[in-house]
């Protein structure tokens, strides 16, 4: 658990800005030999870069006693991604731990984080992915991350890098051992439809109810979907092959009635394991408990320092502190709860900007 400050009724700017400094300041970091600097004379520059959406360069520029953006560039490039990750996850366990009662059990969503990417890969064709176009690109360093929604929001529990030359079924895995790990029970899985493939499947089923969208593609889901009035049935994948996979298939009509100024009916399909007893609407309307993770990903924006580096460890690297900054900020507002311990305690809304929820803008001297 991690071991926050009493505070006297309030817990000021500084105070978050300490447990973040703490949290972020344990990722591993190699270093240079032989320079006088330290991991805890980069880690704030890289915090504070990401509070104010800016790049090293800006922050270096504009600080006293920090060092100077080569250097801190240089100490990053020594990043080593497979230290970087399990300690990351190591610290989402701490903080979601400290956010979360481990007696309740937990709705887990899962989703891949596409980072856009504007140039060629650094050293290997494969930290690259392709992505539908976005920021007027179609390529993305991707990541893998679990998340439960408390409150109405999302708390990262766990997060992996992806490469274009490996399975991303591979990478599910990964975050769902590290999620298996926790100690409160799973309800349900959510993921979107980039999920919807065998292997992920069979082993999210095996991990808990699962609710997945299914892809209109194959005339025989085309069929399924081709229908006036909801149902449930069973979809086999595959079917007649030695791989044969067998699922429940909730397939849900609902009509738009103007909203949007959109009209007639929708078709949706979903994977629906361990839930064949429920209606499609019932099924649907769980599926909906995922709408928290598209603020997530505003926060993630809103506390991701700007690069351009091609180096993908070092961008895999203010990620993970984007989300860690969320995660601190969210802690600290659970402060307030008496179910985590805090008696009435307030701290800095984590709706406001990061700015202020870190209070670097208030503790860090400008040049």
């Amino acid at each position: 658990m991690l071991d926050l400050p009493e505070p006297d009724g309030v817990l000021s700017a500084a105070d978050v800005k300490d447990v973040a400094a703490d949290v972020i300041g344990q990722l591993p970091l190699q270093g240079i030999e032989g320079s006088p600097l330290d991991s805890g004379d980069i880690w704030p520059v890289v915090t504070l870069a990401s509070v104010n959406q800016s790049s090293v360069w800006e922050v270096t520029s504009q600080t006293d006693d920090t060092p100077c953006d080569d250097t801190v560039m240089d100490w990053l490039h020594t990043l080593q991604r497979g230290k970087l990750e399990m300690a990351a996850n190591i610290l989402f366990r701490h903080l979601a731990l400290t956010i979360l009662d481990p007696d309740r059990s937990r709705i887990v969503s899962i989703d891949f984080v596409d980072n856009p990417y504007h140039g060629s890969p650094n050293e290997e064709d494969g930290e690259l992915c392709t992505t539908n176009p976005k920021d007027g690109t179609t390529t993305c360093h991707r990541y893998c991350t679990a998340y439960v929604v408390s409150n109405g929001k999302p708390v990262t529990l766990a997060v992996t890098y992806v490469r274009s030359d490996e399975k991303e079924a591979d990478a599910v895995e990964r975050v769902l051992d590290r999620v298996a790990a926790y100690p409160f029970e799973i309800d349900l899985l959510l993921a979107d439809r980039g999920f919807y493939n065998e292997r992920m499947i069979r082993r999210a089923r095996d991990f808990a109810t699962t609710v997945i969208p299914v892809k209109e593609k194959g005339e025989r889901m085309k069929d399924n979907l081709a229908t006036h009035c909801s149902y449930m049935t069973t979809y086999r994948m595959y079917k007649g092959r030695e791989r044969e996979l067998r699922f429940p298939l909730a397939v849900s009509v609902s009509y738009q009635n103007g909203d949007r100024d959109k009209h007639g009916e929708i078709v949706r399909g979903y994977v629906a394991c361990d839930l064949a007893d429920r209606t499609p609407t019932q099924v649907e309307r769980r599926y909906r408990k995922r709408s928290a993770i598209e603020t997530s990903y505003r926060l993630f924006r809103q506390a991701r320092a700007t690069t351009t580096t091609q180096d993908p460890i070092v961008r895999f690297a203010f990620v993970i502190v984007s989300f860690l900054l969320e995660n601190c900020g969210l802690c600290c507002d659970g402060r307030s709860s008496p179910a985590r311990g805090g008696a009435g305690a307030t701290c800095p809304s984590s709706s406001r900007s990061r700015r202020s929820v870190t209070g670097f803008d208030t503790n860090w001297k400008q040049s």
